[in-house]
């Protein structure tokens, strides 16, 4: 394989990594839903356990969707998590706490109380979704950074990352994310909690989530669509701006734009199956949209002669996959690891089908040896 084709190659593993990841980021919708959904002590015991057992799983395709950008797109990661870093130590700090909190919630002599704990899973869903959806929208917006001839970066603001959340565009990604994730987590909810309370709480709640996502999701696609992008010379490697540069890449793209039309048809089918069908499967066709429409998103960003992290101080320093990627060895010695991801994948199946092999509810945690 040429360096390009090993670099385009990398950059499908991240997309892919980049959609599992914003699947499983259902705990972190759930940890938002747990007093709202959860009006007693056990309802509330049901719901964290519920998401307990699936906590892990995002966890490590976190780590292992920045530790496949650090191997293969080293710049970016040293551009971003060493410039924009109190954006990234917030997301460090609240997954930290759920660790913790998931661990410690039901602990005999819990000197905080289970509320605390609670608070702190509140916490990381909040800032989690939000955080991660903004830092991904500097995709396409851009970031203050600049990179000279011996790829060293330097910050160009104070802020270090917090700005993105200052930028509507960026917030109407976080936020589209953070409500995308609650509506997950209640599909999944019906599909895995065999409580009815909670199911009838969550079906009333499914409706209230999905307006603002769609509101925040259509109005990020849409400026996306209608905004100047950051493209590059495919000679020259310069960057410069090209007006409608994404809404181009839809059109120069069709597998991509076949992949974002199905990714959102698959997650607005599970809405309406789960709300007009009474479906407890909703959490499947909703969670294989979200795969493909991140995918397509991150395609747009990457692909296409396109800078997949601009800079808005100074153009020359924007990262394509072309120039802040690995050396054409490494990127080859990285595709042999990279054939273990299907096993991987079979694996958390099969770990997935195992833990959800009944419905949880108040009886089956009382046989519980071990409740979060």
């Amino acid at each position: 394989m040429t360096q390009l084709e090993l670099q385009q190659y990398w950059w499908v593993i991240i997309s892919l990594l980049g959609g599992i990841l914003v699947f499983l980021m259902f705990v972190q919708g759930g940890e938002t839903l747990i007093y709202t959904l959860g009006k007693t002590e056990t309802e509330r015991t049901i719901l964290v356990n519920s998401l307990g057992r699936k906590w892990e799983f995002t966890f490590t395709t976190l780590v292992t969707f920045g530790g496949a950008f650090f191997a293969s797109f080293p710049l970016f990661y040293s551009t971003s998590f060493g410039g924009a870093y109190w954006v990234w130590m917030l997301i460090l700090f609240s997954f930290v706490i759920q660790a913790i909190s998931f661990e410690f919630r039901s602990k005999p002599n819990n000197v905080f109380g289970r509320k605390t704990f609670e608070v702190f899973l509140f916490i990381n869903g909040l800032l989690g979704t939000i955080l991660i959806g903004t830092a991904v929208a500097t995709f396409f917006t851009g970031s203050q950074f600049s990179v000279s001839n011996m790829n060293l970066s330097r910050w160009e603001n104070h802020f270090h990352g917090l700005e993105a959340a200052f930028n509507f565009h960026n917030l109407s990604l976080g936020l589209a994310v953070f409500f995308l994730s609650r509506v997950l987590a209640i599909l999944y909810f019906i599909n895995n909690v065999n409580d009815e309370p909670i199911l009838e709480r969550a079906r009333k709640q499914l409706l209230i989530n999905v307006i603002p996502f769609l509101f925040f999701f259509l109005s990020f696609v849409i400026v996306l669509l209608f905004r100047d992008g950051f493209a590059y010379d495919e000679i020259t490697k310069n960057v410069f701006m090209k007006e409608q540069k994404y809404f181009h890449n839809f059109i120069d793209q069709p597998i991509t734009t076949a992949m974002f039309l199905t990714g959102v048809t698959l997650v607005l089918f599970g809405i309406y199956n789960t709300l007009f069908k009474k479906s407890i499967k909703g959490i499947w066709s909703a969670g294989t949209g979200t795969v493909l429409t991140v995918m397509a998103l991150f395609f747009l960003a990457g692909f296409t002669n396109t800078s997949f992290y601009p800079s808005t101080f100074n153009l020359q320093s924007s990262l394509t996959i072309e120039n802040s990627s690995s050396s054409h060895y490494t990127l080859t010695a990285m595709c042999y690891v990279s054939l273990f991801v299907p096993i991987v994948l079979a694996y958390v199946f099969y770990a997935w089908r195992a833990i959800n092999n009944k419905q949880i509810s108040a009886e089956e945690l009382k046989e519980e040896t071990h409740t979060y």
